[in-house]
């Protein structure tokens, strides 16, 4: 135990200024009435010694041994203890000055160092002031250490999100290559001119996926071009059978969003669309605000086909829950001959 009092006493120059500004204070209180700077030297040196002995078994035994963890009932007990020993120091002490100061005459000893009561108040309160500064400097590391434990937690969170929503995108790609390319084989197999003109777009296509599509935010514009090639690559597939109306309003030209994020849905009206009476219809609508982007798109789809919603709308149902969470509104409506998506997500621009 004394080596612990030895160390906190010595470890930093704050508990020693601490100790001697006590020290004073006990100085300068219990010399009113006093001419015998001898005896007021002793005297507030050992009720010095007996704070600074109670004081540390408070702060750095009994209220991170018991009362932080909770036994309240030990720290009850050594804390009557502590009241002893104090009572019987201030005792003492009192004591002391009566014999060798003033040859046992009562009366000539200064009316504060009489007083048992005032004596016990100064030590307890500096008591006090010592373990009160303990409870709430464990407090503060204790808030210190469960934000650096809630950082560090958020921090694994992110990592593993953004491994997830990497995972995600690898999905996507080649799901989109493998119908790109299917439509590709189709005209190859025709020998169509076209297929010059088919190869080029889908290697702007390919530039997008493996050089844009790791960036947090593409421009919105690049990605509404790149769904213009897709539509043309499905449009020489289709030739007549195909009809796609794309409207867009767009509220400027430097609005952002997640690269990927719209070319699934019209990859999925593509996939899962069916012709009716010989024609595939495709109706897109894109529409930003200032604040938020709102998508809706429409495919012809009979009735059974209308609960497949293929790898890329999943995927894409995923990616809004982890990049918007609850901002995004994702409504998925399969109604008679119809597969309706509408999409309202916050948007940032540039």
């Amino acid at each position: 135990m004394l080596k612990i009092f030895t160390s906190f006493l010595f470890k930093t120059p704050l508990h020693i200024l601490y100790w001697v500004l006590v020290w004073l204070f006990f100085y300068l209180f219990f010399s009113t009435g006093s001419n015998n700077p001898q005896f007021l030297f002793w005297f507030t040196s050992i009720l010095s010694v007996i704070s600074i002995i109670t004081s540390y078994v408070f702060a750095y035994n009994l209220i991170p041994n018991y009362l932080l963890t909770k036994k309240y009932w030990s720290f009850l007990l050594y804390t009557i203890y502590a009241i002893i020993f104090t009572l019987f120091g201030v005792l003492i002490t009192v004591v002391f000055g009566f014999v060798f100061f003033f040859n046992l005459e009562f009366q000539n000893m200064p009316a504060l160092t009489k007083s048992s009561s005032v004596i016990l108040v100064c030590v307890f309160l500096i008591i006090v002031l010592a373990s009160g500064y303990k409870i709430l400097s464990h407090n503060y590391k204790s808030i210190e250490e469960k934000k650096t434990i809630e950082n560090k937690f958020l921090q694994t969170q992110l990592q593993l999100k953004e491994q997830e929503l990497k995972f995600l995108k690898m999905q996507i790609h080649p799901h989109f290559l493998f119908n790109t390319l299917n439509t590709l084989y189709g005209f190859t197999l025709k020998k169509s001119d076209t297929a010059p003109d088919m190869i080029l777009k889908l290697s702007n296509l390919l530039d997008y996926i493996l050089y844009q599509v790791d960036k947090p935010s593409v421009l919105l514009k690049n990605e509404i071009l790149h769904i213009h090639d897709y539509i043309s690559l499905e449009k020489m597939r289709f030739q007549e059978s195909l009809q796609v109306n794309f409207i867009k309003n767009l509220y400027n030209d430097t609005i952002q969003i997640p690269p990927m994020l719209l070319l699934p849905f019209i990859e999925n009206a593509f996939k899962h669309g069916t012709q009716i009476d010989g024609v595939l219809q495709i109706d897109i609508d894109l529409k930003t605000t200032e604040d938020f982007l709102i998508f809706h798109i429409k495919n012809t789809s009979k009735q059974a086909t209308t609960t497949k919603k293929g790898i890329g709308l999943e995927n894409i149902q995923k990616r809004l829950e982890m990049l918007y969470k609850n901002q995004a509104n994702l409504s998925i409506k399969p109604e008679a001959n119809q597969f309706i998506i509408d999409l309202k997500i916050p948007l940032k621009n540039g």
